[in-house]
Parts: C-alpha cells; sequence; structure tokens
C-alpha cells in the first residue's frame, strides 16, 4: 500500500483540483446529472492525495539536519491544502454557491508556486522549531482568545435574553441584540475551531522536527487534543443541528468549551509541555548539527 501511496505526485491533485473547476464551469452550460458527486469525488480525491504527497514529503527529510517540513515550497503546498478544505467544506455547507472560481484558481496557483520555489535550501531543524513554535503559540493563543470572547458574547446574551423576558431591555444598561451575540458566538467557535486545529498541528510538526516524535500521554497534549474534539463537536453541532433556540445552544456549546479551555491550559502549564526548560525523551545528538558537537566537546574539553 504504501508503494502505491509513494506514486503519488503533485499532478494527482493538481489535476482532480482542475477537474473540479472545469466540473463548476459547466454550472454555466446548464444542468448535468451527476456533476454535483463528480465533484465531491474529485474533491476528495484531491485532498487525499494532497495529504498523501505532505506526509510522504515530510518522512523523506534530506539530510539529518534538514527540517521537516521547513521549506518554502512546503508551506506553499501546506496553504494550498488548508485553502482547498475551507472551499470543501464550504462546498458542502452551501453546495448551491459558485465559489469555485475564487478559492481554486489560488490552491493552484500555490500549487504552482511551490514548484517555483522547490530550488531553495530547506531551513534547518533549529529553524524550523523556531517556525513552528511561533505558528503553535500564536493559533493557540488566537483559538484561546476566540473561545473567551465567545464566552463572554454567550455571558451577554444569558443576560440580554433574561433582560428581554422581564422586559427590562430598556434601561440604562445596554447590550447588543441576540441576534449579533448570537453571531459572533457562532464566529468565535468557527474561529477558536481553525485556530486550534492550527496550533495542534504546528505543535506536531515541531515536536517531530525537535526531538523526532510525539508524546501523545503527556497530559497538556491529551487535554489539547480533548479541546480540539470538543470545539469539532461543538462547530458540527452548531451547524449541522438547528433546534428552535439556535442562540441558545451556540450559547450553551461556548460556555462547555471554556471548561475544555481551563483543563487544556492547566494541562499545560502544570507540565513540562508548556515550560521552556523541558528535556527531549530522545538522544539530542540525533538533531543536533556537527557545529553545534564541536562547540559541545570544546566546551568540556575547558
Amino acid at each position: 500500500m504504501l508503494a502505491i501511496l509513494r506514486e503519488i505526485s503533485v499532478t494527482c491533485f493538481f489535476t482532480s483540483y482542475l477537474v473540479v473547476l472545469v466540473l463548476e464551469l459547466l454550472r454555466l452550460a446548464g444542468r448535468i446529472p451527476g456533476r454535483g458527486l463528480a465533484v465531491l469525488v474529485m474533491m476528495v480525491v484531491g485532498l487525499f492525495t494532497h495529504v498523501c504527497y505532505i506526509w510522504l514529503r515530510a518522512s523523506a527529510i534530506d539530510g539529518a539536519d534538514a527540517g521537516m517540513l521547513a521549506t518554502w515550497s512546503d508551506w506553499s503546498l501546506l496553504m494550498a491544502l488548508a485553502l482547498a478544505i475551507f472551499f470543501f467544506v464550504f462546498y458542502l455547507l452551501r453546495p448551491d454557491t459558485i465559489i469555485s472560481f475564487f478559492f481554486l484558481p489560488v490552491v493552484m496557483g500555490l500549487i504552482a508556486l511551490s514548484f517555483a520555489v522547490g530550488h531553495l535550501p530547506p531551513f534547518t531543524r533549529t529553524e524550523a522549531v523556531e517556525v513552528w513554535r511561533n505558528a503553535h503559540a500564536v493559533a493557540m493563543a488566537v483559538g484561546s482568545s476566540a473561545v473567551l470572547v465567545g464566552f463572554l458574547a454567550g455571558v451577554m446574551y444569558l443576560v440580554q435574553s433574561w433582560r428581554l423576558k422581564r422586559h427590562r431591555a430598556g434601561s440604562s444598561l445596554r447590550l447588543p441584540t441576540l441576534e449579533t451575540l448570537g453571531r459572533l458566538n457562532r464566529r468565535c467557535l468557527v474561529i477558536s475551531t481553525i485556530a486550534v486545529a492550527i496550533g495542534l498541528l504546528a505543535g506536531v510538526v515541531m515536536n517531530l522536527n525537535r526531538w523526532g516524535h510525539v508524546d501523545w500521554t503527556d497530559r497538556g497534549v491529551l487535554l489539547s487534543v480533548l479541546l480540539l474534539v470538543w470545539l469539532l463537536a461543538a462547530a458540527s453541532v452548531e451547524f449541522f443541528y438547528a433546534p428552535a433556540s439556535r442562540g441558545r445552544k451556540a450559547v450553551y456549546l461556548t460556555l462547555a468549551s471554556l471548561g475544555f479551555l481551563v483543563l487544556a491550559m492547566g494541562g499545560v502549564l502544570s507540565t513540562p509541555h508548556g515550560q521552556s526548560g523541558e528535556t527531549p525523551a530522545v538522544d539530542s545528538a540525533v538533531i543536533e548539527s556537527p557545529d553545534s558537537n564541536i562547540r559541545s566537546d570544546g566546551e568540556r574539553s575547558l
């Protein structure tokens, strides 16, 4: 099976996205039976081959000091994958809209860009760790902030709902409307889910570059994964299940998300995962450059 996957090339997913774009252009010619199913199939094929190609590319590191997913070509492919996923999600939510004309040309342009910058040398492991650490920190900070903003919007929603039931909304304490607060709450839920997912993936790549493995049994990592799973479930419930009180449902989901966030932050801060002085579980010589070994030997001789 792995041998078959190694035959995947950029042409596979580029062609898949191109076929999807052509199928979407055929909308202008009128209704074509089976066109929508063909779009779904080709997008699944494109995303699957795209992910496999990046995964295999990350697994085949050229040189002991070369960073994993640490070239401009890699990052162009990652950006293309992110846009392709966003397009597919939007397409599933609103298949009647035509957004492929905007997304897919940019996706294919980023794939072409990966070829144009393919000759540039990769960053070292140390540089890759710093880049992915910054991405991890920024994404998790954005995700946490979005959860907190959603929590505040949820509290204001409940207060405003209580005041409306008791006809006190016209007092000197003015709050945004329930529609505004509900919309803000849902947006924060989406932003926090995407940001935490990016942060978790960046953390995985950072650990692979730094230590060569990920300690999935670490309490901070487990709670971060649990937070992401909850946010994904909450976002799915929000967008695919519509009870009578849609706004109140989103509020309760966000309040629960705050609880998971507190647990995740507590797990991170109470373990070496969230401390700068953590020590790797594998021999650091595996990822050190020859120069660093020479310096270390010199320091020991002194």
